[in-house]
């Protein structure tokens, strides 16, 4: 069982105590990884998408059309760059599109 304050304490410092003391924070990494793929891509790329995976550093991207995987390798980094932004920490530094 957690360990109870004294004092109050806000509702997001609560969760962020709960996720590091249950060691949630790599499961939480590759859902909001996916969701930033989404927001990021918008929804005419997420519609060939057919799989994300998340795994250490390296985010991997599985598409249904090789010519949008070939368009997509040529801004590689650009892509990284703006999925760290909307994650808010450097999370991705590979992107492997298959």
């Amino acid at each position: 069982m957690a360990k109870r304050h004294a004092e109050n304490i806000s509702i997001g410092d609560a969760l962020k105590e709960f996720i590091g003391a249950n060691r949630l924070e790599k499961g939480l990494d590759k859902v909001n990884a996916k969701e930033a793929w989404d927001v990021v891509m918008g929804a005419a790329i997420s519609k060939y998408t057919t799989d994300i995976k998340l795994d250490c550093d390296t985010l991997y991207v599985q598409l249904s059309s090789s010519v949008l995987r070939e368009e997509l390798s040529y801004g590689k980094e650009k892509i990284i760059k703006l999925l760290n932004e909307e994650l808010g920490k450097e999370l991705i530094a590979k992107l492997i599109l298959r």
